[in-house]
């Protein structure tokens, strides 16, 4: 599949019937045309002459693509190569990475296609205004000229302003095929053939502008989103040898380093093994206060270097960085539809023919059964017509959906697509894992029972040396600190929420919680021993051979500063039930929920077990689970919403619906209120463009109903909406 930017787009309902119709083309079944996004999708086997023509017939255009953008290689067409699609996103391709000739190149394309849209809008604009002036000018003839002459004039302003809608309602109308255009078009006519020529003038004129304004609001939630996309580094200045090289991003390999002057952005993630200085992380995590960083500290790719020069060492290339991740699920995010939009459109398909149908109704019943005037039912019909056009209808959620979405991401906050956004507002139970979620997930050796001196810190050394695991390293850092070297481990396995097994020459190791020693009956003396640090709130790990227990670590993890006030404001925000899931023992678990303010905590769980427990809170509301390691990865999976710590494992990340990308819950109540806002912000733009039309439909019982005024109360339904949902997007300053 290519990708393309689709320029122009007017309309939900004109994107729809567009990718029909590219899909009607030779190789374009699996076309797919994404009015949020403005992404077409295509076979690299169809004409694109056709479906430029296509595009054409709705004003709309394909674009040259923004960044450097290639054709697709051996399979590509030559007409694709001509083009120079957007994106190629082959299957299982997640980014294409972009090089220095492409960022040019695509600056040029994509200043030259903006400065076309602009003026596309202006011509429009331009037209409108020459069409308003006619009919103006019509009005004030009227009656003072010869009939023949305004008439004229009526007509030459409604073709200036209508027939791009007349052309496009034509051609529908021959395909039997009924939406917005062919609605307008039966209208123009019917107006035209009754000779109500101002009025069908003064319909053109307004449906013009109404598409304008559509147009224009949609573009506007666009270009927010293109704007996020755009925080992308380039190209760096890398050193090797002495000498400073300007090079692609693309290009950087794990191991170079580069050299990030002030005021420049960090080219991918990695360390910084030389200078100094503060770093503003918010394109990543949404943190507007800098950081000092200094060598050794890690920075992420897209960061913005303030004063100091810095050295960094590429950790990773940059299709694999935090940014470029985050990119790429920003943009995806794009693609998704809601339950909400599906009904929509749903809806949209048999709500115009039926709204044709009660037009029908409205013009023949009346005059055949009730004796009334023909013209006048005639007309009412018509304006029944105009009444049923379901623009605002089509826009209550798309532009609210894509104001949300770029609007969390500037945040720090990443949702995987609108369906996961409308689940977000929806929720009213949290789970949370405690190790890295509720507490820092730096846990230290706090207190060690040791039986056994040697063998204990060689044991435990053999297991945990190789393990990336947060309770791994703190007890690595006091076998250190005992001086003690490891023994070789021959092999480890690892038991899943338990812990680890390793055969060290003729002699086998147990580490982990005591679920684990199941070969021999733990003494008493030792039990007690347990019992007593796990009454001071300590996780406890302990060390055996296969006879005895070796010695106990003692382990406490600091709980996170922000973690109560977090809870308190989820409550705040409607969350009703919290609920912690954690591998730890019940005494800790409930010491630390007592901290927070959890409502609930389970302790002693395995993964299969905190998907059970996240199944059965699903019976009961709406539940989302909130972790960062790769053990909550199923349960994350498992509720209806997983939300992931950014700095978490890639595993909960790429399991996970929304990810925060900080190291904290700060973010997450922000996040939950911007979901609920976007979901009412929906409901009410449903509410508003039904109500208009059903109180403009009521007006056709006592035959009050004008052409103008529907055209009116449709445009004014249409441009109220889009207002309303573009007010997603501003943020008050603190």
């Amino acid at each position: 599949m290519i990708e393309y930017r689709v320029k122009g787009l007017s309309c939900g309902n004109c994107a729809r019937t567009l990718e029909e119709e590219i899909r009607r083309l030779d190789y374009g079944e699996s076309a797919t045309l994404s009015f949020a996004s403005g992404k077409l999708k295509l076979d690299e086997r169809v004409p694109l002459e056709r479906v430029r023509q296509i595009l054409g017939s709705d004003r709309a255009y394909l674009a040259e693509p923004s960044e450097g953008a290639e054709p697709s290689g051996s399979g590509a067409s030559p007409a694709a190569a001509q083009t120079l699609p957007l994106a190629q996103k082959r299957d299982g391709e997640q980014m294409r990475d972009r090089g220095e000739h492409g960022d040019e190149h695509g600056h040029a394309h994509g200043d030259e296609h903006e400065h076309a849209h602009a003026q596309g809008s202006k011509r429009l604009i331009a037209i409108l205004g020459v069409s308003a002036a006619i009919y103006a000018a019509a009005l004030i003839m009227d009656g003072s000229v010869p009939s023949l002459l305004a008439v004229g004039c009526y007509l030459t302003a409604a073709a200036l302003s209508g027939y791009g809608t007349f052309y496009k309602g034509v051609k529908n109308l021959l395909r039997l095929k009924f939406n917005i255009d062919t609605l307008m078009t039966i209208a123009l006519v019917g107006a035209v053939s009754i000779g109500e020529w101002k009025e069908a003038t003064l319909v053109a004129i307004l449906f013009g502008v109404n598409e304008l304004l559509e147009g224009l609001g949609m573009e506007k939630a666009r270009r927010s989103m293109e704007k996020l996309l755009s925080v992308a580094p380039k190209q760096a200045l890398k050193l090797e040898d002495g000498a400073e090289t300007l090079v692609p991003v693309a290009a950087l390999q794990i191991g170079d380093t580069v050299v990030v002057k002030p005021g420049e952005k960090i080219p991918s993630d990695g360390s910084i093994v030389f200078g100094r200085s503060s770093v503003n992380e918010a394109a990543i995590t949404g943190e507007s206060l800098p950081l000092e960083k200094g060598p050794g500290d890690s920075v992420y790719g897209g960061s913005l270097n303030n004063e100091g020069v810095i050295r960094v060492r590429i950790a990773r290339a940059y299709k694999d960085s935090s940014l470029a991740r985050i990119l790429h699920l920003v943009e995806e995010a794009q693609e998704t539809r809601t339950p909400t939009e599906l009904f929509i459109d749903r809806f949209a398909k048999y709500y115009t023919p039926l709204i044709m149908i009660v037009a029908a109704l409205v013009a023949l019943v009346p005059p055949l059964l009730l004796d009334g005037n023909w013209t006048k039912w005639l007309y009412q019909g018509l304006a029944v017509l105009i009444v049923g056009c379901p623009c605002a209808l089509i826009l209550s959620s798309p532009i609210a959906i894509l104001s949300g979405i770029a609007r969390s991401a500037r945040h720090g906050v990443l949702v995987k697509g609108g369906v996961h956004l409308e689940q977000l507002g929806k929720l009213d139970t949290l789970a949370f894992d405690k190790t890295g979620t509720l507490t820092k997930g730096e846990p230290h050796v706090e207190e060690t029972v040791i039986y056994e001196e040697p063998r204990f810190f060689s044991a435990a050394g053999a297991i945990e040396r190789a393990s990336s695991h947060p309770l791994a390293k703190a007890i690595m850092k006091e076998v250190e600190r005992s001086g003690i070297a490891p023994l070789e481990a021959d092999g480890i396995r690892a038991v899943p929420g338990r812990g680890a097994v390793a055969d060290c020459g003729e002699e086998t190791y147990w580490l982990g919680n005591e679920s684990l020693i199941e070969h021999f009956a733990i003494p008493e003396r030792v039990r007690e021993q347990i019992e007593r640090l796990k009454q001071n709130g300590l996780t406890v790990v302990l060390v055996a051979d296969r006879v005895d227990v070796l010695g106990l670590f003692g382990i406490a993890d600091e709980i996170r500063e922000e973690s109560a006030s977090v809870l308190s404001a989820l409550r705040r925000e409607g969350i009703r039930r919290t609920v912690m899931l954690t591998g730890d023992h019940a005494k800790t678990a409930d010491k630390v929920a007592r901290a927070v303010g959890i409502d609930e905590a389970f302790g002693n769980l395995l993964p299969e077990d905190k998907v059970a427990m996240v199944k059965s809170l699903a019976a009961q509301g709406a539940v989302g689970m909130i972790g960062d390691g790769i053990n909550d990865a199923p349960a994350l999976a498992s509720a209806r919403l997983g939300i992931a710590m950014g700095k978490g494992t890639d595993s909960a990340i790429e399991t996970a619906d929304v990810v925060l990308m900080q190291d904290h819950l700060g973010k997450l109540p922000e996040a939950i209120r911007l979901a609920r806002r976007v979901n009412r912000t929906i409901r009410f733009n449903i509410a508003v463009s039904l109500g208009l039309k059903l109180a403009a439909l009521l007006l056709t019982l006592p035959g009050w109903l004008t052409l103008w005024f529907a055209i009116l109360s449709d445009m004014g339904a249409t441009v109220f909406v889009t207002l309303v949902s573009l007010t997603i997007l501003i943020e008050r300053k603190a």
